[in-house]
């Protein structure tokens, strides 16, 4: 992804769920797809797709079964 598309991305999170504290990384050596970060704990990946010309980006976040304990 290109430093746009970090940036883009990072911006619409922020925007969404009316923070600033949404962080996105580059990933090492792994173009289609960055880090998300929130409040500087990793929550997941987002990954680039390219279909038919047209591109999205899908979010994938994994919640532990421990941490729905309250």
């Amino acid at each position: 992804m290109t430093e746009d598309e970090l940036n883009n991305i990072e911006n619409y999170l922020n925007k969404t769920f009316k923070t600033n504290h949404f962080e996105v990384k580059k990933r090492k050596s792994i173009e289609d797809s960055c880090e998300i970060y929130l409040e500087e704990e990793f929550i997941g990946l987002i990954y680039k797709e390219t279909d038919e010309g047209e591109e999205d980006y899908q979010f994938h976040m994994t919640i532990l079964k421990e941490d729905l304990k309250c």
